[in-house]
């Protein structure tokens, strides 16, 4: 079998896209939303009109049919304009996903068909207050009543929350059977019952929308129901693992605008009469910059191009997740560090990107559950 590490023309055109919609739409604006913390609606609405987000929806539904790999490409590029901004677009993806998997074809046409025809916003709901890296102790109830579920309980830190026209949502319908217990259905938006929290003050990823959601006595019918009782806990680790290469990509693309940030300054920066990129301990920094950089995007790409080959790689993608985002957070941090003052100010672009960084290590399982992940692997 032949070994590439090269895109094809295709993919090569789809990072070009995305590259020209981060520069030109979100990083004239990133430091603004950063501030405010506003949703960015009409330029995450751009990147639906440029074809750059629901990437997973098939051909079938009207979409694109994308693999992990572009997926990818996708994640690397809007995150190297604004982390905040990739995170809207990419919960869409993930969101998705389990729609994609496991939805019936009639809920795929009803669902996934209106996401190609006009901009919709997506989230994706598993984490809960008690319940983050342990995802088998959902406390989300649903009840069966009539033809369909009664949901009662609450979810936490759910991106897109005050937004979304679908939410994914995974509850249990027995807590004393843990992970046997839980199911997945859809609920949409305006469904009585499902009650919008307050928005998340957060320190990163601001153009972010995150909120808590609760859920009193709410209804929804057999026809959403995305896995029954038992299945529900697959289903989220199958979409986590589809997903996870994403959030290394994203990384990616942070560290990667962290570094040119840092080279860029270093030129430009002078001490003791030369540019401080003279000095070997600041050619030390970008030299580690370079190779962990380097190294999280091999990762990332292996990962994502086993998936699309079907191969198993649950392994892989959490060598990618947990690898790419803690070296992200070094790059930054190091950033900062070449920076000297000014880079602890905001006046300059990479404390921003440092703040961003450290919600990489956390979500979709955080570093230490990813290194959990690899040891069972690795044990089984």
């Amino acid at each position: 079998m032949a070994l590439s590490f090269e895109f094809t023309d295709e993919q090569n055109a789809l990072r070009e896209t995305a590259r020209r919609y981060a520069q030109d739409v979100i990083v004239p604006v990133s430091h603004k939303y950063d501030e405010s913390a506003e949703f960015p609606k009409a330029e995450i609405r751009k990147a639906w009109e440029l074809g750059l987000m629901n990437e997973c929806i098939p051909e079938a539904n009207g979409g694109l049919g994308l693999g992990v790999v572009e997926m990818c490409i996708l994640a690397e590029e809007i995150a190297a304009g604004c982390a905040g901004f990739w995170t809207s677009t990419g919960v869409n993806n993930l969101g998705l996903t389990p729609i994609v998997i496991a939805g019936s074809e009639e809920l795929k046409k009803r669902i996934l068909n209106p996401f190609v025809e006009e901009f919709r916003i997506c989230a994706f709901c598993l984490t809960e207050p008690n319940a983050g890296s342990d995802a088998g102790g959902l406390s989300l109830t649903a009840t069966r009543k009539g033809d369909g579920w009664v949901l009662n309980g609450a979810k936490q830190w759910i991106t897109n929350g005050g937004v979304a026209d679908v939410y994914t949502v995974f509850a249990t319908a027995d807590r004393a059977k843990k992970q046997k217990g839980i199911m997945a259905m859809v609920v949409e938006k305006g469904t009585p019952g499902l009650i919008i929290g307050k928005k998340e003050d957060k320190m990163g990823q601001r153009a972010s929308d995150t909120r808590q959601l609760t859920f009193e006595d709410c209804f929804v019918p057999d026809k959403n129901v995305l896995a029954p009782e038992g299945k529900g806990f697959g289903l989220a680790m199958q979409t986590l693992d589809r997903t996870r290469p994403g959030v290394a990509a994203a990384a990616c693309g942070i560290s990667r605008t962290a570094m040119n940030h840092a080279v860029k300054y270093a030129k430009e920066r002078v001490a003791f009469g030369a540019p401080i990129a003279a000095f070997q301990g600041i050619q030390f920094i970008l030299a580690d910059m370079a190779k962990d950089l380097e190294a999280s995007r091999l990762l990332t790409y292996q990962a994502a191009w086993m998936i699309d080959q079907g191969k198993k790689a649950s392994m892989q993608s959490s060598f990618a997740k947990c690898f790419a985002t803690d070296a992200c957070m070094r790059i930054t941090t190091d950033a900062v560090q070449v920076y000297g003052g000014y880079g602890y100010t905001k006046e300059y672009p990479v404390e921003k990107l440092m703040r961003d960084a450290k919600l990489m290590q956390i979500y979709e399982g955080t570093n230490q559950i990813q290194r959990v992940v690899i040891a069972k692997e690795l044990l089984a």
